[in-house]
């Protein structure tokens, strides 16, 4: 049986998109009509705390993440709220240290630190790692909903592609990122109305929450003490806290998407607020949508859908409730589509406007500077701004199509997203953190975290699901299972090595630390052994507690050569030009 929608249900998610395209329209003719860069990619730095704090959890809060948070907790259990601890103890490292750094520089660009801190070549290789990643991701972020609804609810691949990738490079385009932020905080709520659409049903069938949550502790899937500090523990506090927390600073603290939503806000101080204020909504829509999972749980105990062949993957198990459960009541199927579709133009929107500004900054610009030897006029770099956001959402779509060829890539892609974060994050940490550091030895660990991560990443064993039942399908479903044919087969497993049965929450982790120490390791050989000139740098490059030693020791300016060498303040030649850079 395929349920299919009904005309209110059309009706809601027609309303839902005219609503996003309407906000563009409206930003496109209001303000300074997107005239200039400035209000085009960081809304002329006048945005309020509370939209800004929204648009930072609806980045990456994906359809995937709805979808995959749910059926986390359905097959594993609820182990995985743990992270959202992690998520709270990492703000203040990513708002006190890192944040600073970026709000002093006033870049549209993120990686124009690293051409200051380090050169060219650094900031080039970080910039083009993050287009291939979120290009890539864009694609599948658009693809894995539109594949998931047209098996259960009759709207086809091709129509929910076009449908979301259409509308939104629209406002997008059109609306900058004023209009990204606004659609952020209408298609939030959205999203928890999905998840909460499936929570209050189930309480309502069972009873009560505590109804829900017995059942899911009677097929195991409650257990939050799982202290066990072995690494190849899937899930367990120290795998959670660690491997989230470094997740959580690759994503809110160096990333493009996020840095820019913070320069959107005038001051320091209101930036810092807007990040703190994410951590309880991200959390708050983490918890619920973890719970719908045990919600879920709770009708399926007895026939998992999966096994008993009523859906393909547990990913989707969340639209198939609520079509199951909920199909019958005129509208409400259409509103949490209408969430799930939301999901995915929060991330592809937030991810089209930051391309867009890397484009503009780190190769046009470059580019028709090194040629003409003149800076691109502001008319021109804001029309140019707008035709690459068009036709990045152009590569959006296409790379949403022909996700359908890619098969097993498909999760390779996914974990190369998660894998490249952080290296990444280890770069920007060795520029800020550090004096050691220079151009070669970081590219060095970057290239070598990317690598290493990836290796382990790809090699990775399987994950093994909690038992499920099918001995209700017959009274739920009216249907009988062949018990023979569903159970799992009794192959020998694989052998796999240890270090490809670490948690993957641990990618990131070994990207970090295999960048930092080889970054370290080569920076402090060549500083010992070159003869290159010494260069200048601002003390404002540096978390804020080295930066202020460094300035009472050296200055306004410092040589980093010279402070590894230990040579004297009074041999210094200090060099400043009007940026406080040379």
């Amino acid at each position: 049986m395929k349920p299919q929608f009904g005309s209110w249900d059309y009706v809601v998610i027609a309303i839902v998109l005219a609503i996003s395209s309407a906000i563009g329209i409206y930003y496109r003719f209001t303000g300074g009509k997107q005239k200039t860069t400035k209000e085009y990619l960081l809304a002329d730095k006048n945005m309020s705390v509370g939209p800004v704090a929204f648009s930072l959890m609806a980045s990456f809060m994906s359809a995937i993440t709805l979808l995959g948070v749910s059926s986390e907790n359905y097959t594993y259990g609820v182990q995985f709220i743990v992270i959202n601890l992690s998520y709270g103890l990492f703000t203040p490292v990513a708002a006190y240290l890192y944040l600073p750094v970026f709000f002093k520089l006033q870049a549209t660009s993120a990686y124009e630190y690293l051409e200051l801190r380090f050169g060219k070549t650094a900031r080039l290789a970080a910039s083009l790692s993050y287009t291939l990643q979120m290009t890539l991701y864009m694609g599948i972020v658009l693809y894995a909903p539109a594949l998931v609804l047209e098996a259960l609810t009759g709207i086809s691949k091709v129509t929910a592609i076009l449908s979301v990738g259409i509308v939104c490079t629209f406002y997008s385009t059109i609306g900058g990122m004023k209009a990204v932020l606004i659609t952020d905080v209408f298609q939030s709520l959205l999203m928890f109305a999905a998840v909460f659409s499936v929570i209050i049903y189930a309480w309502v069938d069972k009873g009560s929450l505590i109804e829900i949550w017995k059942i899911a502790a009677m097929g195991n899937r409650t257990d939050l003490l799982n202290f066990n500090p072995d690494p190849t523990v899937r899930h367990s506090w120290f795998s959670l806290l660690i491997g989230g927390g470094i997740t959580f600073l690759s994503l809110y603290g160096v990333n493009q998407t996020q840095v820019q939503r913070y320069l959107t806000i005038k001051d320091l101080k209101r930036a810092q607020q807007a990040l703190w204020l994410n951590w309880p909504i991200l959390t708050a829509l983490s918890l619920c949508t973890s719970f719908s999972g045990l919600a879920i749980y709770s009708r399926y105990s007895e026939c998992d859908p999966v096994v008993s062949k009523q859906i393909n993957t547990a990913d989707q198990l969340m639209p198939y409730y609520v079509i199951e459960t909920m199909g019958n009541i005129p509208g409400l199927t259409g509103l949490f589509v209408a969430g799930i579709f939301s999901a995915s133009l929060s991330t592809i929107s937030a991810a089209l406007n930051s391309l867009a500004a890397i484009a503009i900054e780190d190769y046009i610009k470059p580019l028709y500077f090194l040629s003409t030897k003149r800076k691109l006029s502001e008319n021109s770099a804001t029309v140019q701004t707008k035709v690459i956001s068009l036709i990045f959402g152009g590569v959006c779509l296409a790379v949403a199509f022909l996700a359908q060829f890619l098969g097993g890539l498909l999760q390779a892609s996914l974990t190369i997203f998660g894998v490249v974060g952080g290296p990444l994050l280890g770069l920007f940490t060795l520029g800020m953190f550090t004096t050691v550091a220079n151009e070669p030895g970081s590219v060095t660990g970057l290239v070598c975290g990317v690598g290493f991560a990836v290796w382990v990443a790809v090699g990775s064993k399987p994950p093994v699901p909690l038992p499920t039942s099918i001995e209700g399908c017959e009274k739920l479903f009216n249907v009988i299972v062949n018990t023979t044919s569903s159970a799992a087969s009794s192959q020998p497993e694989k052998s796999y090595l240890w270090i490809h049965r670490v948690s993957y929450l641990y990618n990131g982790v070994f990207g970090i630390l295999i960048t930092l120490i080889v970054g370290i390791i080569v920076s402090y050989a060549i500083n010992k052994f070159s003869k290159k000139p010494q260069r200048t740098y601002d003390p404002n490059l540096f978390v804020p507690p080295l930066a202020k030693r460094l300035r009472e020791k050296w200055g306004d300016s410092i040589h980093l050569n010279s402070i590894v060498a230990g040579v004297s303040s009074e041999n210094l030649k200090m060099e400043k030009n009007d940026n406080g850079f040379s």
